[in-house]
């Protein structure tokens, strides 16, 4: 008898080992596949002259489709198989990049890449929101700290792989070439979902509403550490381009080894939350993060390469720390049953900021340099900062009392 639990429990591991190694697989895949995108899409609209307005107008339209999709992806996670439905979004952000590698050799390349990121967006949002509501069941009772780190390190070493092959395919190339690369990304990612056994989420309870009780103070200064963090990313994929284009005077290549930088440095931003985590709360965690944030985007109109890189990685160090530590926060405070809607919430909020980004960016199209709007979010973020301090001072004060 003794043989056959043994036997049963090793068996048991094996399955959630593989399940945990297929759904690396995947996140690695989808990563280079989806950060390429991104990446070869602002570079193009650069090159072909359309500058930062034009990288902006491109991702104001992702924010957007973003912003009404997320609550949607949220509600589809929670009542649906959450691995079906990722599956199927990576099938479909594989056709769109195919259409989208095809339409550019007879299309106006604005508009193509503009209709392609519509599309893209909503089904990446899909598989996003699907994929994160799946690490506490993959995790399956274990430290959420590390699973959730194991993730988001493999996600970031995709981008970093995105980045180093970005500049290579886009160099002197077709357009076409890059989006067709990546899309097979895509196909091995669902791939990869396919042959994975995941148990479904009851029905009764995943149609449950949000209770009232949930949404407390905590998880609406987390949404704002959230919304912050977020904006910072995609102030920097912004302006990376024209930062590197318009003031560095550089290449495709330089610009792939500054998105490298920045990967590079969320791949230790990624796992070092083990170290910091029983150092202090994850309050003061998260206000020393945008803090040392804002201080960094700051820096950055007065250095020039190769201090940019570091400051760069820095960013990415900064950002993923804190983008694992908010989901192991939100996963610990919210039922796994209703973490789909929960995080469709929270990303819809941060979205919202993100297109005021965009609209100032397009607005003030090439007429600002990107390193003086670095500086002005920095200073937004050392105000965001101190009024947070305030908000953790009184609510402690409320409990003491």
């Amino acid at each position: 008898m003794s043989n056959l639990v043994r036997n049963h429990h090793a068996k048991g591991r094996a399955g959630r080992s593989n399940l945990c190694l297929g759904f690396l697989a995947s996140t690695l895949s989808a990563a280079v596949a989806r950060n390429g995108f991104y990446i070869a899409s602002a570079w193009i609209l650069v090159e072909r002259g359309y500058g930062t307005a034009g990288v902006a107008t491109f991702l104001a339209i992702v924010s957007v489709v973003e912003f009404i999709a997320s609550p949607l992806a949220g509600a589809a996670a929670d009542r649906f198989d959450r691995r079906c439905l990722n599956v199927a979004a990576d099938l479909s952000r594989f056709l769109v990049m195919l259409a989208t590698a095809c339409a550019l050799l007879y299309m106006d390349v604005f508009l193509i890449i503009c209709l392609s990121a519509a599309l893209f967006s909503f089904c990446d949002r899909v598989a996003l929101t699907s994929s994160q509501s799946m690490i506490p069941v993959i995790a399956d009772g274990r430290d959420l700290v590390a699973t959730n780190s194991a993730v988001f390190f493999v996600m970031q070493f995709g981008n970093l792989g995105a980045a180093l092959l970005a500049g290579p395919l886009l160099h002197e190339r077709s357009p076409v070439l890059p989006f067709t690369v990546l899309a097979a990304f895509f196909l091995f990612s669902a791939g990869c979902l396919t042959m994975m056994r995941l148990e479904p989420v009851s029905r009764d309870v995943r149609i449950a509403k949000i209770p009232a009780a949930q949404i407390d103070p905590s998880l609406r200064r987390l949404n704002v550490v959230y919304t912050l963090l977020y904006t910072s990313a995609v102030l920097v994929s912004v302006m990376g381009s024209s930062f590197v284009f318009q003031e560095q005077k550089g290449t495709a290549v330089d610009f792939g080894y500054l998105e490298a930088a920045w990967s590079a440095g969320s791949l230790i931003g990624a796992v070092s939350l083990f170290r910091i985590e029983r150092a202090m709360s994850s309050n003061a965690r998260h206000l020393m993060l945008l803090g040392l944030t804002a201080l960094v985007l700051m820096a950055l109109t007065s250095l020039r390469t190769p201090w940019t890189a570091i400051l760069f990685a820095a960013l990415g160090f900064l950002y993923n720390l804190g983008r694992v530590s908010v989901e192991v926060t939100l996963q610990s405070r919210v039922s796994v049953y209703l973490l789909g809607r929960a995080k469709g919430i929270m990303h819809s909020v941060a979205v919202a900021l993100g297109l005021i980004v965009f609209g100032v960016a397009a607005a003030v199209g090439d007429r600002a340099f990107p390193s003086t709007i670095f500086f002005g979010f920095g200073v937004v973020l050392l105000i965001s900062v101190s009024c947070l301090s305030v908000g953790v001072i009184q609510t402690q004060e409320k409990g003491e009392s």
